[in-house]
């Protein structure tokens, strides 16, 4: 018996194919697509959950100083002369960021073997590069869906079966988080 389907597809394309998919029910939180593939995505996506919900506290909160440049009413840097030449000006700013413990660090880099990366176009901006910006999924699944699934052992996902596609006659289902 086979440990996973193979879809009609070369590894190349499967293994792409699935992590398309995994990724938009991580970033949507439902997809529609054939019963094989939803099986197949499951198996990943739960995976990446779990491990999300294991390393989830796993982080240490560090104050460091950082150099900020400082800025005008304008919203533009203050520049001064030295020696001649233009210098931005800085100031020191305490800062508290996170900092991953060894075992969430590689878990993030095991999360993002397998996730694509997401642009977010706001509607009313389309078409503009400029405006898009990164979605960070990792961070999803480590700060929304793990204190989520905190309690869960398990089945995360769930898929409901829709009805038979009119052209090849293949059973359509909806993947969703629980």
């Amino acid at each position: 018996m086979a440990k996973y389907r193979k879809l009609g597809r070369t590894s190349s394309q499967r293994k792409a194919l699935l992590r398309s998919q995994v990724t938009d029910l991580l970033y949507r939180g439902k997809i529609v697509t054939t019963e094989a593939k939803a099986k197949e995505i499951r198996k990943i996506a739960e995976k990446l959950i779990a491990m999300a919900v294991r390393e989830k506290d796993n982080f240490e909160t560090v104050t460091v100083d950082a150099k900020v440049a400082k800025k005008d009413s304008d919203g533009k840097r203050v520049k001064e002369v030295v020696d001649g030449k233009k210098v931005t000006v800085y100031e020191t700013v305490k800062k508290e960021i996170t900092k991953d413990m060894p075992s969430r660090l590689h878990a993030r880099r095991q999360m993002l073997k397998v996730l694509y990366p997401v642009k977010e176009v706001p509607t009313e901006l389309a078409g503009k590069k400029a405006n898009t910006k990164t979605v960070d999924l990792t961070e999803k699944l480590f700060n929304e869906y793990a204190p989520k699934y905190a309690d869960r052992n398990g089945g995360y996902t769930r898929i409901v079966k829709i009805a038979q596609r009119k052209g090849d006659g293949a059973l359509e289902v909806l993947i969703e988080l629980v």
